[in-house]
Order: structure tokens, then sequence, then C-alpha cells
């Protein structure tokens, strides 16, 4: 069980799919005799939601795949003209999803573009999830709408790519029971800026800049921030390579094989 976020954003999530969930979920964890999640904030939302029995929820963390890794100049170059003519950008990687906070970046992008009057780019990587019309629609109108890039959704190896020619993730979702991209972010030596809620903190401990996802120009502060001051850049990413080192496919098999010997008792 990944997370609550239909308890908790249950207007970003279809009819049918909301009913599923509020109706099977405390079935599937009254029958259940162990339970895997993917953050102690997941064991815990659970745990308060439901009254389940802490001692048959076990954290199995998520892992980063090995092609997320730096490149070296050259190669970052190479992508940097392939998608914004050789300008930095910040990167937001993930669904085309009201509960990614798509909007708030863009205003936030906004702020930091007439604070910095820099040349820096936005390219937002991911497949269209629901409801996206919206974001579309507004990005239509919007200001600095010819330096965003909206990449689509890429293969494996080329969005490890994508990831570490970023200057910067930028990674404010409302709610994420774990959140993937900016441990691959780390992995690749790009700072992340993420959200000050759920089990974000948790996950990216002090290898992440953080931001109230409701406050757009909270966001734009932590991007002004990781572009004007290199000696915090630089800390970001010395703390993003220890960091990431804690989830590991190997780490998460051996979590998962634990629970599943659990329940078989």
């Amino acid at each position: 069980m990944h997370d609550l976020a239909f308890l908790h954003y249950p207007d970003f999530i279809k009819k049918s799919h909301l009913y599923f969930y509020k109706r099977g979920t405390p079935k599937f964890l009254k029958k259940a005799k162990s339970v895997a999640t993917v953050s102690e904030f997941s064991k815990q939302d659970i745990v308060d939601r439901y009254k389940t029995d802490a001692s048959k929820i076990d954290v199995v963390y998520s892992g980063v795949k090995d092609i997320f890794k730096p490149l070296d100049y050259e190669e970052k170059e190479t992508i940097k003209e392939k998608y914004t003519q050789g300008k930095e950008y910040f990167l937001y990687v993930g669904a085309i999803h009201p509960r990614k906070n798509l909007i708030n970046i863009l205003k936030a992008f906004s702020h930091f573009k007439k604070w910095q009057k820099s040349n820096m780019q936005l390219v937002i990587a991911g497949r269209l999830g629901w409801m996206y019309e919206k974001f579309i629609h507004d990005l239509k109108t919007y200001k600095y709408r010819d330096e965003v890039i909206m990449a689509g959704y890429l293969p494996g190896d080329e969005l490890a790519k994508v990831v570490a020619s970023a200057y910067a993730m930028v990674y404010p979702s409302f709610f994420e029971g774990f959140g993937v991209p900016p441990l691959e972010a780390m992995k690749c030596n790009v700072p992340s800026i993420a959200a000050n809620t759920s089990a974000m903190p948790e996950i990216y401990g002090d290898a992440a800049l953080y931001a109230d996802p409701a406050d757009f120009k909270d966001i734009a502060a932590q991007m002004q921030l990781v572009y004007k001051d290199e000696t915090k850049r630089n800390e970001l990413i010395r703390n993003g390579q220890q960091q990431v080192k804690k989830y590991t496919w190997d780490r998460t098999a051996d979590l998962l094989w634990q629970s599943i010997l659990k329940a078989k008792d």
C-alpha cells in the first residue's frame, strides 16, 4: 500500500477509483497478515486512519535505478542543446496531474524570472495524467510559455540524461508517500527542491530545499536560493550523494522478502 493520497486529496482521483479504494482498503488491511508501505509517514498514516496494528505494517522503501548517474560536461551540453537550445533549466519529472502542483510551479517560475532576469528554462517531463487539461490550457496563455519545454514521456535512458543535465529538480508535490524523482536527481549530482509535506522530508533528509507547496512565492524563493548560492547548491549535491545511498533495490528486495515471510507464518 503506497499511500493514502485518495483520502487526503479525494478530488484528485477518478470517482470510480476513489470508490474502489474507500470500499476496499479497510477490507484489505483487515484481512492482510502483513502490509508493506514505502515510508514511516505512510505507515503512521495507515495506523491513524484505519486503526491498523502497527506491528503488521512494514516500511519497504523504494530504490533508485542505476541508469541515473552524473554526466560529463560535453554530454550535458548535448542534452541542453537538444531540449533548451543550450540554456540551463529547472526540471520537473512526473505525471501532469493536479496533485503534482504544476500550476504553482509555473507561478514560481514566473517569480523567479522576474527576480533574476535570467535565461533559465523550465523542462517538464512526464505523461499526461488525469485532469491535465487545465494545466495545458493555462500554459497556452502563460507569459513565459516559450521558456517552458514540454518534453512528454521519456524512455528511461533519455530521462536519466535529462535529469543529469538539469540545474535543479523542482518537485513541490502536494502529497507523496515516497517521491522518487528527487532521489534520481541526487544520484545524478543535481540538487532538488521539494515540498515540506507528507513523506518528503523523511525521504530526502538534509539533501533538499523545502517549500510550502501551497505558496508559490516560497517555491520561487528556493529556486532563487539554489540559483544564487553556489555554496548551498554544492552542499545539497554532497548531501544528496550520501542520502541516495540509502535507497537501493537490493535493500527494497530484502525488506519486502522479510515482509513476505511474516505473512507466511
